[in-house]
C-alpha cells in the first residue's frame, strides 16, 4: 500500500474558511486512500485531521500562509495528494 507526504503552503486570501474546507473534503471524497491534513501548532501541539470530514478541516484555523501537511495511504495516494497540491497551491481554491 502507498503512502505519500506532501508539504504545502495556504497561498489565499482568506485561508481556510468555508468554502476552501468544502472544496477539499470533497477533492478528498473521490478516492479512496485515507486522507489527513496536519497542521503544527506554534506551541508544538500537533492537529491531524481527516481530509475527507469538513468539520475536521474547519477545525484547523488556518490563515493564509499556514503551511499544512498532506498525507495519504492507500491505492490512489498518489493521485489523491496531487489533487489536493494542484487545489490548494496552484489553483489558490479559485479565489483569485
Amino acid at each position: 500500500m502507498s503512502r505519500v507526504v506532501r508539504k504545502v503552503k495556504l497561498r489565499n486570501r482568506l485561508g481556510l474558511h468555508a468554502r476552501p474546507s468544502t472544496l477539499i473534503a470533497s477533492t478528498a471524497a473521490k478516492f479512496e486512500s485515507d486522507i489527513f491534513l496536519i497542521k503544527e501548532e506554534e506551541n508544538g501541539e500537533v492537529m491531524r485531521v481527516n481530509a475527507k470530514s469538513l468539520f475536521g478541516i474547519m477545525m484547523l484555523t488556518a490563515p493564509m500562509g499556514t503551511e499544512l501537511t498532506i498525507e495519504a495511504e492507500g491505492p490512489d495516494a498518489e493521485e489523491a495528494v496531487e489533487a489536493l497540491v494542484r487545489l490548494i497551491e496552484v489553483e489558490k481554491f479559485n479565489e483569485e
